[in-house]
């Protein structure tokens, strides 16, 4: 796909059917860039699961605990 000036619009012809399937497949030219960030973003969002699970099972703990004090 190419930016026609004269036209204004987008030109585009028949896709590369290769080359298609080898980016997704994984070989793509910035593949190894995005699978870095997205690790690096799990990574850095840690801290956020390890929270959430700890106010989960504060949660539950309140939970039972007022279940057992009302029986």
């Amino acid at each position: 796909m190419r930016w026609n000036e004269e036209r204004g619009h987008h030109d585009f012809g028949t896709p590369d059917w290769s080359e298609l399937q080898r980016v997704i497949s994984g070989d793509g030219p910035r593949n190894a860039e995005r699978v870095s960030r997205r690790r690096a973003a799990h990574e850095e969002g840690a801290w956020v699961r390890e929270a959430a699970t700890a106010h989960a099972a504060k949660q539950a703990a309140r939970t039972q605990k007022t279940e057992g004090a009302a029986a």
